[in-house]
């Protein structure tokens, strides 16, 4: 028996699928990766050794069964795999793309130390696709309950919700404001890292199960919240984290400065995500995205120098969105330094590839304009101090104040929850953030206060990762089955 039959990992060495050069890819909005051929998928899960306490699953905020459905690659079982992923995520193609594997599961494979972890997203994101190219879909073994649960926002909770709830034979009814599903994984996150054509397959999939979608249909202002109580036996809020967090930077009103959120959202109208398009006017950026300039007033930046504040993943998808723009440079200023960062790696690497700039130790103090616009941005030097409280802090340098030379300066500080208005005239408590409370007072796990509405993701975490806005659709799924009294047919 050979090394490769009883130890693959030492003549199988870490692959991901081809990435496309950087001279190419930069030009489009398509994904920077292709598909494994050939059996290379297979072969790669083969890497995994099935180390007996697998560390992958414990680091995976869902707690995918990752060797087993590993093996079932490795042995060419593709629909079988895809129906073990389904078992603990539905939505395993999306997280396969988007999850931060780098700090979660490869990041605790046994094998990252000394020999390259298992590429467990890349295969994730392969299975999937390849099991729905063949004609694979999730089976519903339950019977129709006549239990009715609406789902406020087509995000990844309510649609981690609505894949729950269609297991057991509840029927959801997802509402969402916009005309298409899927939140910020349509309208927010690039092209390059997730091809709409994934979500639309996805809604596909979901409608085939019977759920149901109520597109361009806002709760509070098109069906009121009160109808929702009074029709449906539960009630889902995942209405996600839309608020931007104001650095209030002098002149940050001024016209070539944006927020991230809105300058995403409209190149993904305008160029990337081939999504149905609807006018965008002033008042629906106001209403939809609570900012004082519309989603609409995306600076033309060919050419221009465009500076980047903040080091998130939402940073870094700015950042490589201004590259495609073709922009003449782009800056990422950050405050503290690289190993601080909160955005992926994978991403940081991605972003540099292609051009980008990094400035770290640098705190924004103000967007410097003139009479024709934004002419750069003030930063002075810090210096990281841990005084013990947890994370160190940045604390400035005196004396070290520098202009940096900019046309367009995109905020990307992060974002906070969105409470609808229609949360407190029903008395659905929050916090001082405006996160939704859940579980309190010994209610079931992601129950709010009113005891009919259940919440999870950005709503309830604030601005956070993708995967765990599934885990809390996938809870609260379990939860809202319970008090309706069903069994559930599927769930870990």
């Amino acid at each position: 028996m050979s090394k490769k039959d009883t130890f693959p990992f030492l003549e199988i060495h870490r692959a991901l699928p081809r990435e496309v050069p950087v001279p190419i890819r930069v030009l489009d909005y398509k994904e920077i990766h292709g598909d494994f051929a050939n059996g290379d998928a297979g072969d790669q899960a083969a890497r995994c050794i099935d180390c007996g306490n697998p560390y992958c699953s414990w680091g995976c905020p869902l707690h995918n069964r990752i060797p087993q459905w590993l093996k079932l690659v490795r042995d060419g079982r593709i629909e079988d795999a895809a129906t073990l992923m389904h078992e603990t995520n539905p939505l395993p193609e999306i997280c396969g793309r988007i999850c931060p594997q780098d700090r979660l599961c490869e990041g605790d494979c046994t094998l990252e130390t000394g020999f390259d972890a298992v590429t467990i997203g890349a295969i994730e994101r392969w299975t999937t696709d390849e099991a729905l190219r063949r004609g694979w879909r999730p089976k519903l073994n339950a019977q129709p309950t006549g239990k009715r649960v609406a789902v406020v926002g087509a995000g990844p909770a309510g649609l981690a919700v609505a894949d729950g709830l269609a297991h057991a034979g509840v029927q959801a009814e997802v509402f969402d404001r916009y005309e298409e599903i899927g939140g910020l994984l349509t309208f927010g996150i690039p092209p390059f890292k997730l091809d709409k054509a994934i979500v639309r397959t996805r809604r596909e999939v979901l409608e085939g199960m019977g759920v149901r979608f109520r597109l361009n249909t806002e709760i509070g202002r098109d069906v009121a919240f009160s109808t929702l109580i009074k029709e449906y036996d539960a009630v889902f809020v995942g209405t996600g984290a839309y608020t931007f967090v104001d650095g209030k930077l002098p002149n940050q009103e001024a016209p070539g400065v944006l927020p991230a959120l809105p300058f995403l959202i409209a190149n993904a109208r305008r160029a990337g995500a081939q999504v149905p398009r609807r006018p965008w006017t002033a008042e629906s950026g106001r209403r939809i995205l609570g900012l004082s300039q519309a989603a609409n007033a995306l600076p033309d930046i060919v050419g221009k120098r465009v500076v980047v504040l903040g080091g998130g993943d939402t940073a870094m998808d700015c950042v490589r969105t201004a590259i495609r723009m073709d922009a003449d440079s782009v800056t990422c200023v950050y405050r503290r330094d690289e190993a601080n960062m909160p955005g992926s790696r994978r991403e940081v690497k991605y972003a540099r590839d292609e051009g980008v700039q990094f400035l770290f130790n640098r705190q924004p103090l103000e967007i410097v304009t003139d009479a024709n616009g934004v002419r750069g941005v003030r930063v002075v030097e810090t210096a990281l101090v841990n005084d013990g409280s947890g994370r160190a802090k940045p604390q400035v340098i005196a004396g070290s104040e520098q202009v940096l030379d900019a046309d367009v300066v995109i905020l990307a500080f992060g974002f906070r929850a969105s409470p609808p208005d229609w949360c407190e005239e029903f008395g659905i408590a929050r916090d001082a953030s405006g996160k939704l409370i859940v579980g309190a007072n010994g209610s079931l796990p992601l129950q709010t206060s009113h005891p009919k509405v259940f919440a999870g993701g950005d709503a309830v975490r604030g601005a956070d990762l993708v995967v765990r806005a599934v885990y809390d659709g996938r809870e609260a799924a379990k939860s809202i089955l319970q008090k309706l009294g069903v069994a559930r047919a599927l769930f870990a």
